[in-house]
């Protein structure tokens, strides 16, 4: 059995797998507001999921942040409270067995690659368009790390073939302007339309004109990322891929800008739809889980 945590800013949910990837349980509930109630609540989740089914299993957690390779502690946690802690080996300790750790946007392009929209695909980027903005890739159904532990951060890059109107962009949480998150994000849509609209409310009016640059704002930092890595498939998660124009809009548009004589690139919805995430902490133990 594989336990999946997907440990969210205000909700933190569990589920269980079986050895085929069947949803033996799921349960969900608020998140922890610091440190030592995040290892609380994760911990009452798995050993409520180990009670019902009567079995142990692997622990795999997302998390909003990253394992830093040089300090072994939590950094670019939107969730501070995180920050400057040895999550990973506390929640080994308080579990009494290994857990393994990674980004919550790695888990969903690894959940996608495994039995979702990119099964069968080599190389699959998984993009999460909501509060922020987060990528992950998984290659050969392995999540692609890095020496820095920011592969697929592709929010915090400059926004390509900038306009003047563009430039020098909003002012990111990360101390710079005009990152991608700043344009693709949902606080970042509904900023852009000005009217007092939500994401939602934007995305149901296909003639809103922040959702046509938004379109094209997309569709340019996507190509950038096609040139780059060259994936099969790109597959969208977080609230703003259930906008269903992005999935002809987008690449009716990229192609002008990749560096190709076509783009063979499948853009997708998600076949777990939120379920993905946890989904993805839960295969961190792959096949030998």
């Amino acid at each position: 059995m594989r336990i999946g945590i997907d440990l969210g800013g205000t909700k933190t949910e569990a589920i269980a797998l079986g050895p085929d990837g069947q949803e033996w349980l799921r349960r969900r509930v608020p998140s922890g507001q610091d440190y030592s109630a995040t290892i609380a609540t994760i911990c009452g989740l798995v050993q409520s999921v180990e009670a019902e089914l009567g079995q142990k299993g692997s622990v795999g957690i997302g998390i909003p942040g990253a394992i830093s390779p040089a300090t072994g502690l939590v950094k670019n946690a939107n969730s501070t409270w995180l920050i400057g802690h040895p999550l990973d080996r506390d929640l080994a300790e308080a579990l009494g067995r290994p857990v393994r750790l990674a980004n919550d946007a790695d888990c969903f392009a690894l959940s996608e690659a495994r039995d979702g929209a990119g099964a069968g695909a080599r190389v699959v980027f998984g993009v999460i368009l909501g509060t922020g903005v987060g990528g992950g890739i998984v290659v050969d159904g392995q999540i692609l790390g890095g020496p820095n532990a920011i592969t697929g951060e592709w929010g915090h890059i400059p926004l390509p073939w900038a306009k003047e109107t563009e430039r020098p962009g909003p002012l990111c949480y990360c101390g710079r302007r005009g990152c991608i998150e700043t344009f693709l994000s949902g606080p970042a849509l509904a900023r852009d339309d000005g009217q007092g609209r939500s994401a939602a409310d934007i995305a149901a009016d296909p003639e809103a004109s922040a959702l046509l640059r938004y379109q094209d704002r997309l569709a340019r930092a996507l190509a950038q990322i096609i040139t780059l890595l060259d994936p099969d498939v790109i597959v969208l998660g977080g609230g703003l891929s259930r906008i269903e124009s992005l999935y002809r809009a987008v690449p009716a548009a990229w192609g002008a800008w990749v560096f190709s004589d076509r783009v063979a690139t499948r853009l997708s919805p998600p076949r777990h739809g939120d379920s993905s995430g946890v989904r993805g902490a839960a295969w961190l133990w792959g096949e030998a889980g």
